[in-house]
């Protein structure tokens, strides 16, 4: 084994959490559970009313990597996220929502792609399962690596997924929580000249709800069309690939949808 094999450097898992008491604890539970141990795992409580914080503090007591912080006022999952992220220690940061879960070597199958192809971003494929836990058949399958121009196209990072390192993050940070802040994030990660990497592989397991909003299609496009703006695209490429990344998401997940025929129609609670 060679010295970069044994390079074990820690990573700052970072968990928003709101009012998510029925999911919390299987959240942190996956985390705990990693094969890879060298994490710490920064909670933020963004104010809930629920049992969030209580479920949080029970868990934190019994392992010393688990850091928990509670706003002072509902900050919202950009800043609170960027909160984290000031306070990490980890050279990788890594994301999980606190209704997601992993895989238990997700953290080390990635960190050892990381060191083969000596990425500074890496993130996995996905499975899917429902509000209470029950799996959706078919996986969401990712690409060998994107760049800036492909992921303009359709954004296949999804957030629980990233692990990325630290210093990505030095002049860049998720903003506005009324488009898809991870998103715009990977965006100006990649337009810096960065390539992210792919693990095939349904490491992160995703929580999807079941919705019948019609209105649904066009707040994803209004969210996508904010996010291109946001990293200073003019208005007719904006609109241009708010609607390209509809199509392709659309044909991503028709591939869900045709295997699980009784769901008339998805939505994801963080869309891709």
């Amino acid at each position: 084994m060679n010295n970069i094999e044994n390079i074990r450097p820690l990573i700052s898992v970072i968990m928003p959490a709101y009012n998510a008491e029925n999911y919390i604890e299987d959240a942190i539970n996956s985390v705990l559970s990693q094969s890879y141990e060298e994490w710490e795992l920064i909670i933020i409580d963004d104010c809930s009313s629920d049992k969030t914080l209580k479920i949080a503090e029970k868990l934190s007591n019994n392992d010393s990597r688990l850091k928990l912080i509670k706003n002072s006022k509902n900050i919202g999952v950009s800043e609170t996220r960027n909160k984290a992220i000031n306070l990490a220690l980890g050279e990788w940061i890594a994301f999980l929502d606190s209704d997601d879960l992993w895989e238990n070597a997700k953290l080390e199958k990635q960190i050892a792609h990381a060191n083969k192809v000596g990425a500074s971003f890496v993130f996995t494929g996905s499975s899917y399962i429902n509000k209470e836990g029950k799996p959706f058949k078919g996986v969401f399958e990712v690409p060998e690596s994107v760049d800036f121009n492909k992921l303009k196209r359709q954004n296949v990072i999804p957030c629980s997924s990233v692990l990325v390192r630290k210093e990505c993050f030095e002049t860049i940070r998720m903003e506005r929580d009324n488009m898809h802040e991870d998103y715009a994030a990977w965006l100006r990660i990649l337009k810096s000249g960065i390539l992210a990497f792919g693990v095939n592989e349904p490491l992160l397991v995703y929580r999807l709800s079941v919705s019948s909003k019609s209105g649904n299609k066009f707040k994803t496009i209004g969210m996508n069309y904010r996010v291109f703006r946001s990293i200073e695209m003019n208005p007719v490429s904006s609109v241009y690939f708010a609607g390209v990344n509809l199509v392709n998401s659309l044909k991503k997940y028709n591939k869900i949808l045709f295997k699980n025929k009784k769901i008339k129609r998805l939505r994801l609670t963080n869309p891709l």
